[in-house]
């Protein structure tokens, strides 16, 4: 949807010229149809690329996903009757109803609460395992990236961030976030991902020495009278430069 200011975008050497069903993406607001149900939103994906398909084949392949994320039961509910994390098994088994190539995922859990984030991490791994796609998960939790990652590329920091070092994920799978508190490898990675990026926020930092010259306005003088013998009473400063140090 974006076109790069420099360079190009390349999937197995072909240039990506648009949007394509080689490419899905699940987004953190989930992006469901509100009038839709749970079975209508993932066939709306499934119609556009599979047209060719008789009918009872998409229907087949649709209850398919649905089965693979849990919601049979609730496959004519519309997502204002669903939570949070149900709404997103929607949006997890519309994408991989067309069956892409490359699966983006921008944030998928972090709008959800820590015990449905860790439930559907897990069954998004189980989905994985079976189907092995190419996953590209963007995340702002370390944890999360180095439970569910095979690589891990922190970005640096702002405003010109770009991608840091490739980080390999070692640990065995299946992988287990409680068997993981304890496990020395995972502490060792953690520390390196963190240690990257604490690094390189500093790195990004700098100290400007500034005169700040505060504007002219008096206060009055407390607990004395307004007027002295007559006279206004004199400001407690007529002006202050002060010398500060701005991190930026």
């Amino acid at each position: 949807l974006v076109r790069p200011d420099t360079g190009s975008v390349t999937l197995a050497g072909q240039p990506i010229e648009g949007p394509g069903p080689d490419r899905a993406i699940i987004f953190q607001n989930y992006s469901l149809l509100p009038w839709l149900t749970v079975f209508e939103n993932i066939a709306l994906a499934v119609d556009q690329v599979y047209a060719d398909w008789p009918k009872s084949k998409r229907h087949e392949h649709i209850e398919k996903l649905i089965a693979m994320v849990n919601l049979t039961p609730a496959r004519d509910k519309r997502p204002k009757e669903l939570s949070g994390g149900m709404r997103q098994r929607v949006s997890v088994a519309r994408t991989l109803a067309i069956n892409p190539r490359i699966l983006l995922m921008d944030e998928p859990f972090g709008a959800l609460d820590a015990l449905t984030r860790a439930t559907l991490q897990q069954e998004t791994l189980q989905i994985w395992e079976s189907d092995k796609k190419t996953v590209m998960m963007i995340t702002n939790d370390p944890d999360e990236a180095i439970l569910m990652a095979d690589r891990v590329i922190p970005l640096t920091a702002g405003p010109r961030a770009t991608l840091g070092p490739s980080i390999p994920i070692t640990l065995s799978r299946p992988r287990r976030r409680v068997e993981l508190n304890d496990n020395y490898d995972f502490k060792q990675i953690r520390a390196e991902v963190i240690d990257y990026l604490l690094k390189a926020t500093t790195r990004n930092h700098s100290q400007v020495s500034k005169m700040l010259v505060l504007p002219d306005i008096e206060p009055e003088t407390v607990g004395r009278s307004r007027l002295t013998i007559g006279r206004p009473t004199q400001p407690l400063r007529r002006g202050e430069v002060k010398q500060e140090v701005v991190e930026k």
